[in-house]
């Protein structure tokens, strides 16, 4: 009765089996109800429909604002002021604004705004589905533009697929990508730092704060305007060919989505755009977010539902993105937000505190995503390991491709900053690295733009710190140093190769980037010191960020050679907590690690029958290493004693120098004797 669902494969689910049905059922009576006899795409079309669009040989221009008595359209056309001719039509019930515009009339690059009045009170409005909105420099005022080039962007792939399976993600910001002080644009990341992504091998990358903010320091995420990618980096045009210029090099662009808060600002946002503040947001206490300062979207509501799966659409659509990482999973789909819970009992997942109606959303939002564009990728960003988020909508998931494992970072920040490496617990560490649910698959990560944000360290700056400044040129050795480059690429790989799905790089750690993060804002005036990239430090030979950088596109190459993030199981060899060493096999790939902080083991055993050669070796000098590995030797596995008794099991006997990773490809034998 229950085969092919999720649940199956963790009988812990076994006593809320009818509460998971439960919910499941009302997502697909709610599909059923607002697809009608269509399907969820055509029900997603509130962008073609809403705002500002050709028609008749001029504009026609429609919002939903039920709450509004007038509207107007005012703009550079009018003055600024009301006028008569531009006053908006009611047109339904429903609340459902229209008027037409002469072709002369708006011209590209006109500003406008709505002027929208209520019983009591009127408020200048950026229109819900403006596509394109500018901020003046002076007045630092916001304004929808017309945007009506008269050279569209011609698409060289109008239909990409990506021939890769699992993402190996680079996760970047545009405004931040550049090494000048000052907020990066499309055109300078699409010359200047895609080919660098190329040359690393990624094969997906995640744009972070493409939706409109106002505040360019929230990073994204207190977003404004949906529909709008954010000018401050550039035209749509430039986006588009930023997204294309990928996909002419067979990588994947993913956005970071915000769909589980809006900012609160009135002027700008949708707080109060009707003068209700129940038009997309919740009205009681459920409305203002306690720790993110942000308005929350009540899912209950079809019309919220209409307006962001439209949205989703309209990304893939518009600028041809291949999916999205959903930002704030767990904030939505709990009604405390998750806030110090740590989800140990099952219970916390359904003991009346989840928000039904967010679930609901997440579950017609995938569907409708991968029915628009199959292949497309989701991303759920959620730590309390929800059952059923990372399982398809078929086997009564919730249908996100991905979890992010947003423990392993918290791990690897608590394990280098509270304890020291001599005590690190090798049966602990592999639990936090392969633990997820059984049913889904995860994006594994060292760090992301959490982890370096300001008043926190990135892995390399907390191991290395002041010395980052003064002892990075390839002359320079300390303790410090060396110990922070070992681990550095150490903490990658162990990372990397147990993912059980895909792996995750914020731009520049890969090459250990120093500092944190911090936008300009009042509190540093005003300053982009550290709201950039350093890329002269990997581009310059003398220093040692070179080696991790080398050390990165070649972890990288071990997906594009080998296929190991495709399959997830990960086969534990051997693990030895005293002497701090792990061994285990992926796919073809077998993958040694000795974190040992001062011992060198000669001829160390590991229980393993078959010949290997070295792909990677972290203590080669090309990373930064001391060349203590024999890099071209065959390494095959032997019984010590009594060769010919079949119960004297196989060892691999390897020298593993202290801090040392290495790889091997298994090598076909030829037959047994030959060990």
């Amino acid at each position: 009765m229950n085969a092919g669902k999720f649940y199956m494969s963790d009988p812990w689910l076994n006593p809320f089996i009818g509460v998971i049905e439960e919910r499941i059922n009302r997502c697909i009576l709610k599909e059923r109800l607002l697809a009608g006899n269509g399907s969820l795409c055509d029900f997603a079309m509130g962008h073609h429909y809403y705002g500002l669009h050709r028609a008749n040989n001029g504009w026609i221009f429609r919002e939903w604002a039920p709450n509004a008595s007038k509207i107007y359209i005012i703009g550079t056309f009018t003055g600024w002021k009301e006028k008569p001719e531009f006053s908006m039509q009611r047109i339904n019930a429903y609340g459902d604004w229209e008027i037409n515009i002469s072709y002369n009339t708006l011209k590209h690059g006109d500003l406008y705004k709505l002027s929208v009045h209520w019983e009591g009170g009127q408020g200048e409005r950026i229109p819900s589905y403006a596509t394109r909105v500018v901020q003046d420099d002076k007045t630092k005022i916001f304004s929808t533009q017309v945007w009506d080039p008269v050279h569209v962007y011609k698409w060289h792939i109008k239909d990409f697929r990506s021939s890769t399976t699992s993402p190996v993600i680079y996760e970047a910001h545009i405004g931040m990508s550049t090494s000048e002080e000052k907020t990066g644009t499309y055109r300078e990341f699409t010359e200047k730092i895609l080919p660098i992504i190329i040359k690393s091998g990624y094969n997906t990358i995640q744009l972070m704060a493409i939706q409109e903010h106002p505040f360019y320091g929230s990073f994204g995420y207190h977003v404004s305007n949906f529909f709008s990618a954010s000018s401050r980096f550039g035209t749509p045009e430039d986006l588009k060919e930023l997204i294309d210029s990928a996909h002419l090099a067979g990588i994947r662009v993913i956005m970071d989505l915000v769909h589980s808060h809006a900012v609160k600002n009135v002027n700008e946002g949708l707080g109060l755009f009707d003068g209700s503040p129940g038009q997309y947001f919740h009205t009681n206490n459920r409305r203002n977010h306690v720790a993110w300062d942000s308005l929350c979207f009540d899912y209950g509501k079809d019309n919220v539902i209409h307006f962001l799966l439209s949205n989703c659409r309209y990304w893939l659509e518009e600028y041809k993105f291949d999916g999205f990482r959903f930002d704030g999973i767990t904030s939505m789909i709990y009604y405390d937000h998750g806030l110090e819970k740590n989800f140990t009992p099952y219970n916390d997942y359904f003991d009346g505190g989840q928000d039904i109606d967010a679930l609901i959303y997440l579950y017609l939002a995938n569907k409708m995503i991968h029915t628009f564009k199959p292949g497309a990728l989701t991303i759920a960003e959620e730590m309390s390991g929800m059952p059923g988020i990372a399982s398809g909508t078929s086997i009564k998931g919730y249908g996100f491709d991905y979890r992010l494992s947003m423990g392993v970072p918290d791990f690897w920040i608590k394990l280098t900053k509270e304890t020291p490496d001599e005590h690190w617990d090798m049966g602990k560490l592999m639990h936090e690295l392969t633990q997820h649910r059984p049913e889904e698959r995860i994006i594994s990560y060292c760090e992301s733009h959490d982890q370096a944000l300001v008043g926190d360290k990135t892995l390399i700056f907390r191991m290395i710190d002041a010395e980052m400044y003064t002892g990075m040129t390839k002359a320079y050795h300390s303790i410090t140093i060396d110990r922070g480059i070992a681990l550095h690429k150490m903490i990658r790989l162990i990372t990397f190769s147990t993912a059980g799905g895909g792996y995750l790089n914020f731009m520049g750690n890969e090459f250990g980037h120093p500092e944190w993060i911090d936008f300009p804002r009042e509190g540093n005036n005003w300053s982009y010191k550290y709201a950039r990239r350093q890329w002269q430090l990997v581009e310059n030979k003398e220093l040692k960020y070179q080696f991790l950088a080398s050390f990165d596109r070649q972890m990288v190459k071990l997906y594009h050679d080998f296929r190991i993030l495709d399959d997830l199981y990960i086969n534990r060899i051997y693990e030895n907590n005293h002497d701090k060493v792990i061994a285990f096999m992926r796919g073809n790939l077998l993958f040694v690690f000795n974190f040992h902080p001062t011992v060198s083991f000669t001829d160390y055993g590991i229980p393993l029958k078959g010949k290997f050669r070295i792909v990677i070796d972290s203590d080669d000098p090309a990373f930064g290493g001391f060349d203590r590995v024999d890099r071209k030797a065959a390494y095959t596995s032997v019984r010590k004693a009594e060769r010919h008794n079949i119960n004297v099991p196989f060892y691999l006997y390897l020298y593993l120098p202290s801090r040392t990773a290495l790889v091997f490809k298994t090598e076909t034998v030829r037959k047994a004797t030959d060990i």
